[in-house]
């Protein structure tokens, strides 16, 4: 072994199974962030209710290898969501919540991990406010309020991240942790499919001993399913979800989600939100001397690239890398000169939040660009949060500091759901729509809809509407971005 792998093995030889729960006390206040309002808002976007359908569905004909959206085969995805969305179905939890709230609690539950793996690795300052950042960061929170495949998959990989760098001894000391992230990694392929081998690869390099276990634990994993869905669909299976999906996706610009190589950085500075400013400190070169800093930054660089190269991308995309960055991050500040003002820039940012919850809904519906921005004027009561900060991280009150600025953050956006919510359900969602009109909706059909409205339009009525034919009596259709029912001569 090199000299350089040596010293990156060694970096990360601390057993993670000696890792305490000191930090459980944070499962309260996620789970009151994280749950706060789950089905305050219908299901957005194509891909949620899409997702949410095909659950419904798994747990109604009990069928857990083939996934179907209105009856129909749907390969676009492996099962770890439907399942998830199932189980909550079958606790008997309405529409939006179960299919929210097992991601919601993924998450909470690999908070605490990721607090008590890096606590373990690092301190429990940088433990308290890797958290921090990445638990109050919109990006995360975001994707943990959704029923979309990005955050299963990403604590999944995330946990097999932390257990192989945290742990490098030798192969008899072991035991069976190296199956145990192979497990994991194995789960984040039944999340995503095959992207969560790509990333984790390079870091089969300082894996050591790991390597059979983890190779081992992920096909014994992943296998069956695949191996089940193959038999019962054949070559339909995995045309669609292995050379569609795989190869198409990444290769060509087919399903019409093309963006320029530079996409992520944005997108990555707007997901850690409100700790954009941060990104600042990673200019540092004197933060690269700690290994296990270069590992994780070095690996969370290796995927942007990744990502950045393919032709089609989506911001969810990038999800799996913000754990090992806001360990970066937290690093980096912990060892930065002039906290104070770092911290306060951060605080500063939460000003724009109240102006942001009234421009969503219309740039959700008719893009930015097209958006009137009204400033709204009540951020500036983060000033306070921004002073207070400044001053306790003046005074060496690191923690105190972060977690000041982490909780004016969660009452930002607790008043982002109660103020964004109602109008992002009335203007965005189908839900309120369906619920004012769900007996003028029977038998109806579908115009001229966005792809958004229709699978909307589809999981709340239950069935698929069909598209509108010249005798139609009751059509469906979407102006500027609104649902409205149009009664023709046929219903005279």
């Amino acid at each position: 072994m090199t000299a350089g792998r040596q010293a990156a093995a060694d970096a990360f030889s601390k057993p993670w199974h000696t890792v305490n729960l000191p930090r459980s006390w944070l499962i309260v206040p996620l789970l009151l962030l994280y749950l706060l309002h789950l089905g305050g808002v219908g299901f957005l976007g194509p891909d949620e209710p899409r997702y949410a359908s095909i659950g419904r569905e798994m747990a109604k004909s009990h069928d857990l290898v083939t996934p179907r959206l209105d009856g129909e085969p749907w390969f676009e995805k492996p099962p770890l969501l439907y399942w998830m969305v199932a189980a909550g179905h079958t606790l008997r939890l309405s529409g939006e919540w179960a299919a929210r709230l097992p991601v919601a609690l993924a998450s909470v539950a690999f908070l605490v991990f990721f607090c008590a793996a890096v606590e373990r690795q690092f301190s429990a300052r940088v433990a308290t406010v890797a958290t921090a950042f990445l638990a109050t960061s919109v990006g995360w929170l975001a994707y943990s309020s959704t029923a979309l495949t990005d955050l299963p998959m990403s604590v999944a990989l995330g946990g097999a991240v932390f257990i192989t760098l945290f742990d490098t001894r030798p192969l008899a000391h072991l035991g069976n942790r190296g199956w145990i992230a192979g497990g994991l990694l194995g789960l984040a392929i039944l999340g995503k499919g095959l992207v969560p081998v790509v990333l984790f690869a390079p870091l089969l390099l300082i894996a050591r001993g790991k390597r059979i276990g983890i190779i081992a634990g992920a096909i014994l994993v992943a296998t069956p399913w695949h191996d089940l869905c193959y038999m019962r669909n054949g070559s339909l299976f995995w045309n669609d979800y292995f050379w569609k999906q795989h190869v198409s996706r990444f290769f060509t610009p087919e399903l019409q989600h093309v963006q320029p190589f530079w996409y992520y950085v944005p997108v990555l500075l707007a997901g850690f939100f409100p700790w954009t400013p941060l990104a600042g400190l990673l200019a540092r070169r004197r933060l690269y001397e700690d290994t296990r800093v270069l590992i994780l930054a070095g690996w969370s660089a290796y995927g942007l690239l990744f990502f950045s190269m393919a032709r089609n991308k989506l911001p969810g995309y990038v999800l799996p890398l913000m754990p090992a960055l806001a360990v970066v991050l937290a690093v980096a500040w912990d060892k930065a000169p002039f906290k104070e003002w770092w911290l306060a820039a951060c605080a500063l940012c939460l000003v724009a939040l109240p102006t942001a919850a009234t421009v969503l809904p219309e740039a959700l519906n008719s893009g930015l660009s097209r958006t009137h921005v009204e400033v709204s004027y009540g951020g500036l009561v983060f000033l306070l949060a921004a002073g207070a900060a400044w001053w306790l991280a003046g005074r060496e009150q690191r923690e105190l500091a972060v977690l000041t600025v982490a909780l004016a953050a969660a009452l930002g956006i607790t008043y982002f759901k109660y103020r964004a919510y109602p109008v992002l359900d009335r203007e965005v969602s189908v839900r309120a729509f369906w619920n004012e009109n769900r007996d003028r909706l029977r038998g109806g059909c579908m115009g001229d809809l966005a792809r958004a409205s229709e699978y909307g339009l589809n999981y709340y009525t239950r069935e698929k509407l069909q598209p509108c034919g010249q005798s139609a009596s009751t059509r469906i259709t979407g102006k500027g971005g609104r649902l409205q029912i149009a009664e023709t001569g046929a219903s005279r």
